[in-house]
């Protein structure tokens, strides 16, 4: 039985909670319509603020810097504001190293460390995970910018560890230029090449066998272009060391798709060269491979379904295939002739999702999920099964990096453990862990992690983990966040948060949602939740949601929800076809007018994930669900805080200002609608720790607002029974 609202609670709730705040907040700054009308498959659709996109218009920054004014004026007004960025700089500035992305090359590991209260991580080399005290920095992009903007896109160390190519961008913009480093002196090489990194398909590099040059992802430059396509038609160029970026030589990629997405990777005896081709965000690869006669060979192509591929040390060409196997199978190929048609297959598909193959001198590992938990498995190279790894129950393992032999360092974590690395040794089938452990300043000893089903619209169960203090009663009464994604075969797994602290340690519950569209459960659940079947996603959130109520974790004007990219475009879909189910929305960098996202450049790329207007099915299913155009006027819509960046060019800020402005013209509750940009960050990735640390402070100070866990009395209202 599906709990449905209550319409005699729901105006008990408008009346106890709604009008204390619509008197005491002032009005937003007014936006003017100027309306537009296109035709979309024969539909007409007005949009009224499509002025907001101009991001280089004046009338846009004024509105947009009075919307901050506005936002800053509300949050910084809040009582618990100030005490929360304190505990937060406390949780997240304390002295505690992180060691990601490791490399291990020669005998030497390479990292990148995040030292707070540093702003960004640096890039260090060192000798061994147990001997962290002999790092040397090799780059602090910290010293390069006193303002933390300046950050590392990635990094790629040389064959013979002793240069190390790294991309670094500005202001969370994901824009980056290579320089290439000395390890052991930290000293810059003169080579630059530009557009080697954007956000639209990232950015590669892999070193020859000699380390005197590297073939590289570069982007059109100077005229080569239209305007419109210069963050499009990725290619791979070679660059020999000490020469210009303008004397490299072109590689592969005049056919690429002009949405590709290129990773490239080193065999470890230098004599191969794999490239790895996306099509864009929806899943599909391709597979070229260098050899010894200096030609590529075509090994994969995207209707042939092989998702990743790993060169191994055994003359093969080691493939995990989706074709006939939404979970996975692994093949082989020879590396000397890389023919598809002759693969063999090694490891066959089973109810383990393999994310990724990893083989080593003599076996192979695969990453597996278990419905977001991590599991991983050891096999000989026939595919003969030996063990399963150790790891700790409903945990995650992020990396996977061999370190010659059979050895592997594996990075794990979980909803309550800081990560750390561990060394697997194969002859003990133990885990040991290392000196890089990232530590707490506060303890999650008392937080206890349930694994729950909550049941969709269309019957299917969905994973639902839920955070929350040992002790904690079921009376209907918390305080809750709950989180989803659902999109890009993106799993949810069990992750360390720090500052989740400051949420439980005020009786808050957190929760975790595994929706379709995901890749918890493979391609097939995946495909579930993406293109013309994207509102399955929407509704195995709805579901979890109903399963807090009816199982009286909370109610819904104590459930705020929260989600970032994709993740916004849900919470703008959940506030729009669901707004009595929450109380808060908390959306960041989020998409939310889905009749012209493809237009910008990043939107092009998620085309083969959403669909496209052009398809007469999908823009049917994009505008049923499009969150922009399902606002209502005079609605009792959530409080909301729409968080963006200026430099974002993954999603469009405008989708912020747009909804924002559509939101506040049409919001009847009287619950505030707030928008906070950022000028010092992007999407995420390279924002400072400063900037991260007031976010979180403004995201928490409006939740405790909005959900009453400040002073203000909480209205008394039971929930609804348990069906």
């Amino acid at each position: 039985m599906n709990w449905r609202p209550r319409p005699l609670l729901n105006a008990l709730l408008s009346l106890l909670v709604a009008l204390p705040v619509a008197a005491a907040l002032p009005a937003p700054p007014e936006t003017p319509r100027r309306p537009v009308t296109d035709e979309y498959q024969g539909v007409r659709v007005e949009d009224n603020y499509r002025w907001l996109e101009d991001s280089s218009d004046p009338a846009v920054r004024a509105w947009s810097d009075a919307q901050n004014r506005y936002a800053r004026t509300f949050l910084d007004g809040l009582p618990e504001r100030q005490k929360l960025y304190k505990r937060l700089q406390e949780l997240l500035s304390t002295p505690s190293p992180d060691y990601r992305n490791l490399e291990y090359k020669d005998g030497k590991l390479f990292a990148l460390l995040t030292q707070p209260p540093k702003e960004q991580p640096l890039l260090i080399a060192l000798t061994s995970a147990d001997a962290p005290a002999t790092a040397r920095s090799i780059i602090d992009p910290n010293t390069l910018n006193t303002g933390g903007t300046t950050a590392i896109d990635f990094f790629v160390p040389s064959r013979d560890g002793r240069l190390v190519a790294v991309s670094l961008s500005q202001n969370g913009s994901e824009d980056g230029t290579l320089h290439v480093y000395e390890t052991e002196t930290g000293k810059e090489l003169p080579d630059r090449i530009p557009r080697a990194q954007y956000p639209t398909g990232g950015g590669s590099v892999a070193w020859n066998s000699d380390s005197t040059g590297f073939w590289y992802t570069r982007y059109p430059q100077g005229d080569e272009r239209p305007k419109e396509d210069v963050n499009f038609y990725q290619q791979i160029y070679f660059h020999k060391l000490g020469t210009p970026a303008s004397a490299d030589t072109y590689a592969l990629g005049k056919a690429f798709p002009r949405i590709a997405e290129t990773a490239l990777t080193t065999s470890d005896d230098g004599r191969y060269v794999l490239a790895s081709v996306a099509n864009g965000d929806g899943g599909e690869f391709a597979h070229y491979l260098l050899g010894p006669s200096g030609d590529w060979q075509q090994v994969s192509r995207f209707e042939e379904q092989v998702v990743q591929a790993a060169i191994g040390r055994d003359g093969g060409l080691w493939l995990l295939s989706h074709k006939d196997a939404p979970t996975g199978r692994v093949l082989r190929v020879p590396l000397d002739k890389p023919q598809l048609a002759g693969a063999q297959a090694v490891i066959p598909a089973s109810e383990a999702v393999i994310e990724r193959v990893v083989p080593t001198a003599g076996r192979l590992y695969t990453l597996d999920l278990l419905g977001g938990p991590s599991q991983v498995r050891t096999f000989d190279l026939s595919g003969k099964f030996i063990a399963k790894l150790p790891l700790p129950p409903v945990s995650a393992v992020d990396q996977v990096v061999p370190t010659g032999g059979d050895e592997l360092l594996l990075r794990n974590q979980s909803f309550t453990r800081p990560p750390a690395w561990y060394r697997y040794r194969p002859q003990t089938n133990l885990l040991v862990r290392t000196a890089l452990v990232k530590t707490s300043p506060a303890s999650f000893n008392d937080i206890e992690v349930v694994r729950e089903f909550a049941t969709s619209k269309d019957g299917t169960k969905v994973p639902v983990n839920i955070l929350r203090r040992k002790g904690t009663p079921l009376d209907g009464n918390n305080p809750a966040i709950l989180y989803g994604y659902g999109g890009y075969a993106i799993s949810l797994r069990p992750n360390f948060d720090a500052s989740r602290r400051v949420w439980f340690d005020r009786g808050g519950i957190y929760v975790v949602a595994n929706l379709r569209g995901g890749g918890e459960y493979g391609e097939e659940w995946h495909q579930a939740g993406n293109l013309t079947r994207k509102q399955n996603v929407f509704d195995d959130f709805y579901a979890a949601a109903r399963y807090l109520v009816t199982s009286r974790y909370t109610q819904p004007f104590r459930l705020a929800i929260r989600g970032g990219s994709n993740g916004g475009l849900l919470m703008g879909a959940a506030l729009t076809q669901h707004p009595e189910l929450f109380r808060a929305v908390i959306s960041s960098v989020g998409i939310y007018d889905m009749l012209r996202v493809e237009r910008d450049p990043n939107g092009a790329f998620n085309v083969t994930e959403f669909g496209s207007v052009k398809d007469p099915e999908q823009f049917k299913a994009l505008y049923a669900y499009s969150p922009y155009h399902h606002v209502v006027d005079s609605s009792a819509y959530p409080a909301a805080l729409f968080l963006t960046g200026d430099n974002d060019g993954r999603v469009n800020p405008a989708n912020s200002r747009k909804m924002t402005a559509r939101l506040q013209a049409a919001s009847g509750s009287g619950y505030p609608v707030l928008l906070r940009t950022s000028a010092s960050s992007g999407h995420g990735q390279g924002t400072a720790l400063s900037e991260q640390i007031a976010q979180q402070a403004d995201i928490y100070a409006f939740l405790f607002d909005q959900l009453y866990i400040t002073p203000k009395p909480v209205p008394i209202v039971r929930p609804p029974a348990k069906p």
